[in-house]
């Protein structure tokens, strides 16, 4: 089985502008992710998707791959479909660029589903992690998710997920965390699909799958990942990496 991991990197984020070249360490926060996740060994193949030629260069600085993408995609998933439409893969793993932390542990856990999956009944494998705070649970930001009895994804909301009308009734909440595999076709197919009612009013991607009768396996990990969205998440990520460094 052929796994590439392909980290789509879109220069103009709308909160933070040119995040992905701010400095984290030695590197860039884009450089920083992708030496962490070719490091990992997990991967035939390791591809930044960019859509500015600064992010090349900076890729290509510490030895790296990567490939200039239309400026035009709606979604990273787009972005990462025109790389690997002629590639010979079968496996694509989809690494936030701005999450330099994401744990090998959970990578490989994603690939495991693949492996694991004799039948190729699975379209495609994301995270999902504990919530114990209220204000967390409450918080829109946090994608919640909620998952069948053999690990398929139900549904992904916004909202605090499974709603508890009888309080005797004890309930986990879990939170999407937004790493995704998926088999190549899989991924081929959704970029032709239209976006539905549920996907627009919820502005979640992943609920396009659903809607057109996708398998999504979810798999629960304990590691926490820091994504860069602000200035001050970046100053969090530097005091994380000064820690670990030491």
């Amino acid at each position: 089985m052929k796994v590439v991991a392909v980290i789509p990197a879109r220069f103009g984020a709308t909160r933070f502008p040119g995040k992905l070249l701010k400095k984290l360490g030695e590197h860039s926060v884009i450089a920083t992710t992708y030496l962490a996740v070719k490091n990992a060994g997990l991967f035939d193949e390791v591809i930044v998707a960019a859509d500015d030629e600064k992010i090349i260069q900076d890729i290509e600085g510490v030895q790296g791959k990567a490939v200039m993408t239309s400026p035009n995609h709606a979604s990273g998933s787009d972005r990462i479909a025109e790389v690997i439409q002629y590639i010979d893969v079968d496996v694509i793993v989809n690494v936030q660029g701005d999450e330099p932390f994401t744990a090998t542990q959970a990578l490989a856990s994603l690939i495991d589903v693949f492996k694991n999956d004799h039948d190729k009944k699975v379209d495609v494998a994301t995270l999902m992690e504990k919530l114990e705070r209220k204000e967390d649970i409450q918080n829109p930001n946090n994608v919640k998710v909620v998952v069948g009895n053999n690990m398929d994804a139900l549904y992904f909301s916004r909202s605090a997920i499974p709603f508890v009308r009888d309080e005797n009734v004890v309930v986990d909440y879990f939170k999407h965390v937004g790493i995704y595999a998926y088999r190549k076709k899989a991924l081929l197919a959704f970029t032709q699909l239209e976006p539905g009612t549920l996907e627009m009013a919820e502005k979640l991607e992943q609920l396009r799958y659903l809607e057109n009768g996708y398998r999504i396996k979810v798999v629960e990990t304990q590691y926490k990942t820091i994504g860069i969205d602000t200035p001050e998440d970046l100053e969090e990520a530097r005091v994380y990496l000064g820690n670990l460094e030491q």
